[in-house]
Order: structure tokens, then C-alpha cells, then sequence
């Protein structure tokens, strides 16, 4: 286990400039707003500051205030942030991102965790916190290893967990960072204590009066997989099909990088007109870049074609086996899915908390970093009293 920063070598930083400036733009594309995906005056504006105005130096500096590591599991180098809290008794809780997901989604939240008392909090609700990269995406790859499942890696995280002298310990995730989580949750009882989610996907079971007495809002909810699939989801039927193919165009070209990155933000936040409504310009740059500078959009792709069964198809999983751990739930109303409460009280009797914000979408912690801390202690507290 080693200390790792961040920091990308100044040829690359120049290659990346040279591409930029030598980009060939694509002709022809008609006027259509979002709906054919990123438009080129938002794409070309976005490049522009890419290249003349955002500071990747600057970048490195926000992510190195963090103590960051390098450990080797199961054969792969895991990058990952551990910050302890200065309060001794503060509850160990491990975060997992999603695609295009980075250790940089929770820059705001880990303070006001980690210190509650400098963020004029409580002390009682601090977290030890460790946040590491899936292998594969970011600092964690590229490894070149197929067969990296949700399973294998929840498996790594808990001897992550344990190697940081972590005997229990809270899990929290969305997207991917969701089913490692309940995987690490339903395989690790006795280390992982508790398990908080801000997704969850549901799909009806087809049992017999499942759905009677459902809302109207609770039974679109039950129909959010399906519009996933019909229009949110070309990423994952060509990076689960086909991983090698779209490795190449986004290895080799920046823009393409960020094009498939920054749609992500416009359609999966709540963003109504450009993804800069929900997350700020210059985050929205670093992701693309630490996608960029490690090279590991297709490795990171590899990690749909790896897990099928972990993914949202209009044949998913209907009911979920019971937990053994309290259950926390929270639901954001610009979400990709929202689970129905009394579908998830069946399957899941030890849900503990649920709640439902006005604000925020798939990337809660970096939209609405004030939300989700406010829930992952609201939920600390609640474990305190069991």
C-alpha cells in the first residue's frame, strides 16, 4: 500500500493541447438540440474552454488535498482515497462510483463527513471515509484483465476494508457503486453493518396484484427502466456489447472522450438545457481529462460487458432477497430509476430510512452535495440507535 498523487506529465498535458487544436469536426450534423445527442455548438464552445481556459494543474491541486493510495488486489492496482476523521469513534463507511464515474464525485461531501465539527455539525456524525476507483476506471487501470464482475470486486473491497483494520463498516453507492454495494452487503453481513443506496432498480415481478393501489407517480416509476432502455441507454448496449469498438475512438480522440462523458451529465443529472446546470463546468473537464490522461474509457467499458446481469434491461430482476442489515434508501427526483417504497418494504423489512428530495439526479453526492450529506448522517444516527 503506497501514497499516490496526482500527477500527469507535462507531454501529456501537450499531446492533449495538440489533439485539441487539431480536431476534425464532424459535417453535416443537423440542428436538433439534445435529441440526436451532444450538439456541436455546446460541444465546440466546451472545447474551446478545454483548451484555453481550464487548469488541470489547478485540478490536481483539489484532488491532492486528499490522501490517495495505491494498493494491489487479486491482482490489479486499486486506487483509493482514506480519509480518516479526526473523531475517533467515527463510523467507517466505503463509497463506490459508477460510470463515468471518478473519486472526484465526492470531493464536496468528504469535509462535512469526515468533520462534521468544522462544518458545524455534529461530531457524533462523523465518517471515516475510503473511496476507491472500480478496477479499470481512473487510477484504478487500465489493467487489461477481463472477468472483472460486481461480485469480484465487492470482494476486493472487502479486503480493502479489512486491510485498512476495518472490521464493519457502512456501504454506500449509486449506478455500478449500487449493485457492488448490495453485493458486498448480501456477501460480507458481518463486516459490511449497513447498506445505503441513492439507486436501486426495480422491476415489476408479474406476480398476481403487485401492482393494485399503486400511484400514479409510483407506477411510472415502474416504467423508468423501460424509457431507460428506449432512450438513455446507447452507452450500455454498445459498451456491454461490443467494449473493444468504442475503445478505440475514445482512446484516440479527446473530444469523442468528452462527448461521451458530458451526455452522460445532460441526461442522466437533473440538468434541463446543459449539463453545467447541474454540475460545474470545470468538474465536468476534470472527469473527462482523468478518463483522458489514464486511458481507461475502454477499460472501464469492459465493466458493463463483464456484468450483464447487473445491468438495467427491460428483463432485470424482478424481487431482491432479503437483507440481514438496516436498509437506507434515498430518492432524488431527476434520478435515472426511483424505486416504489412498498415494493422495497417487501423485499427489503429492514428498511430503516427513506426519503425524497426536491433536487438532484444520478450524481447526487456531486449535484446535491448538501442533500446527501444530510441523509448519510440522518441515516449514521439511526444505525447509532439500534
Amino acid at each position: 500500500m503506497q501514497p499516490f498523487r496526482v500527477e500527469i506529465p507535462q507531454a501529456d498535458l501537450d499531446d492533449l493541447q495538440r489533439r485539441l487544436a487539431a480536431v476534425r469536426w464532424p459535417a453535416g450534423l443537423p440542428e436538433a438540440g439534445w435529441d440526436r445527442g451532444v450538439p456541436p455548438d455546446y460541444l465546440q464552445d466546451l472545447v474551446r474552454y478545454w483548451q484555453s481556459e481550464f487548469d488541470w494543474r489547478a485540478a490536481e491541486e483539489r484532488m491532492n488535498r486528499f490522501p490517495q493510495f495505491l494498493d494491489e488486489i487479486d491482482g490489479v492496482g486499486v486506487h483509493f482515497l482514506h480519509v480518516r476523521s479526526p473523531e475517533p469513534d467515527a463510523t467507517p463507511m466505503i463509497v463506490t462510483h459508477g460510470w463515468p464515474g471518478a473519486f472526484l464525485e465526492f470531493e464536496q461531501i468528504i469535509g462535512p463527513l469526515t468533520d462534521p465539527r468544522a462544518h458545524g455539525g455534529d461530531p457524533a456524525d462523523a465518517f471515516h471515509l475510503v473511496i476507491p476507483a472500480i478496477p479499470g476506471f481512473a487510477f484504478s487501470g487500465p489493467h487489461g484483465l477481463p472477468g472483472w464482475s460486481v461480485p469480484r470486486t465487492a470482494a476486493v473491497w472487502a479486503e480493502l476494508m479489512a486491510r485498512l483494520g476495518y472490521d464493519e463498516y457502512v456501504v454506500q453507492g449509486a449506478d455500478f457503486g449500487a449493485a457492488v454495494s448490495m453485493v458486498l452487503a448480501y456477501t460480507h453481513p458481518e463486516q459490511a453493518r449497513a447498506l445505503h443506496l441513492n439507486m436501486l432498480v426495480m422491476r415489476p415481478s408479474g406476480e398476481p396484484g403487485e401492482l393494485d393501489g399503486l400511484s400514479e407517480e409510483d407506477r411510472y416509476r415502474m416504467t423508468m427502466v423501460d424509457r431507460f432502455v428506449a432512450e438513455f441507454s446507447g452507452s450500455m448496449k454498445i459498451q456491454s456489447t461490443r467494449p473493444h469498438t468504442v475503445a478505440y475512438p475514445l482512446a484516440d480522440s479527446p473530444v469523442g472522450q468528452l462527448a461521451w462523458v458530458v451526455e452522460k451529465f445532460k441526461d442522466w443529472a437533473q440538468a434541463p438545457n446543459v449539463p453545467e446546470d447541474a454540475v460545474d463546468r470545470d468538474v465536468l473537464l476534470t472527469i473527462a481529462s482523468i478518463y483522458w490522461f489514464t486511458n481507461t474509457a475502454g477499460s472501464s467499458a469492459q465493466f458493463y460487458y463483464d456484468n450483464l446481469d447487473y445491468l438495467p434491461r427491460a428483463d432485470a430482476i424482478g424481487r431482491f432477497a432479503p437483507l440481514s442489515q438496516p436498509l437506507g434508501i434515498a430518492v432524488y427526483p431527476g434520478a435515472l430509476f426511483k424505486p416504489v417504497r412498498r415494493l422495497v418494504e417487501r423485499d427489503f423489512p429492514t428498511l430503516v430510512q427513506w426519503n425524497e428530495y426536491d433536487r438532484g439526479g444520478h450524481f447526487a453526492a456531486l449535484e446535491e452535495p448538501d442533500l446527501f450529506v444530510e441523509d448519510l448522517q440522518a441515516f449514521g444516527r439511526l444505525l447509532r440507535k439500534q
